[in-house]
């Protein structure tokens, strides 16, 4: 029945192609779809650390910081357990990196505080010796836009179904009323810091950025 493909090498390849892509795309793709499922007790970033991760990207932090723990023992000796494609269900976008100036970070929520990241973007070398990180003194005067992260959790939620709460609604009066548990999250960690700028500002109603990455840092674990 097949005798023609063997005379014919170029249609016997293809044919060969075909039936190994085919066989691929049936045993890989359900795997990649468990994997990226989101692992148990994941929840979706809040207002606060969205916000904090548009500081992230503003600041061009992933210019010099990983956010990918690899499989290797030199690796997780390090930074501890790898990265699992689970732990990224709710990033958009992931933010790997590619290079390493500084360490990797996805784990920097167990074993870096707040007060630590309040010292180290004020004064990087006063904290790490030797440090050729750039201070950013600026992001304790800066306000974090978190009425835009608001409206970005809302987004993700009517086109990807991201399980926020039902209180996420497009409209102003359900942003005002989120507010206050932003700001609360906010004050929550200010507690820990020493600046009166960013106490002040929280006091104003604002938040400041340092506040808003120091929770998207945290969250990192």
């Amino acid at each position: 029945m097949f005798h023609w493909l063997e005379k014919n090498p170029f249609f016997f390849a293809v044919g060969v192609f075909i039936v190994i892509a085919f066989a691929g795309l049936i045993e890989i793709v359900p795997n990649f779809a468990e994997a990226s499922r989101p692992v148990a007790g994941l929840k979706p970033y809040s207002v606060l650390e969205l916000a904090g991760k548009e500081v992230y990207k503003k600041d061009n932090c992933i210019a010099c910081h990983s956010q990918l723990i690899r499989p290797f023992k030199s690796e997780t000796d390090r930074y501890g357990q790898y990265s699992l494609s689970g732990e990224y269900a709710y990033d958009r976008p992931f933010l790997w990196g590619s290079k390493r100036t500084g360490p990797d970070l996805h784990r920097v929520g167990n074993y870096r505080t707040t007060d630590w990241h309040e010292n180290h973007m004020w004064d990087p070398t006063a904290v790490v010796p030797g440090s050729i990180m750039p201070a950013y003194k600026h992001q304790f005067t800066n306000a974090a836009d978190i009425e835009t992260a608001y409206a970005e959790a809302v987004t993700v939620k009517n086109i990807f179904g991201t399980p926020y709460g039902d209180e996420f609604q497009p409209s102003k009066e359900a942003w005002e009323a989120h507010k206050t548990k932003v700001l609360a999250e906010a004050n929550a960690i200010a507690a820990d810091m020493k600046s009166p700028e960013v106490k002040a500002a929280l006091e104003r109603g604002e938040v400041p950025e340092i506040v808003a990455l120091i929770a998207y840092l945290n969250r990192l674990k």
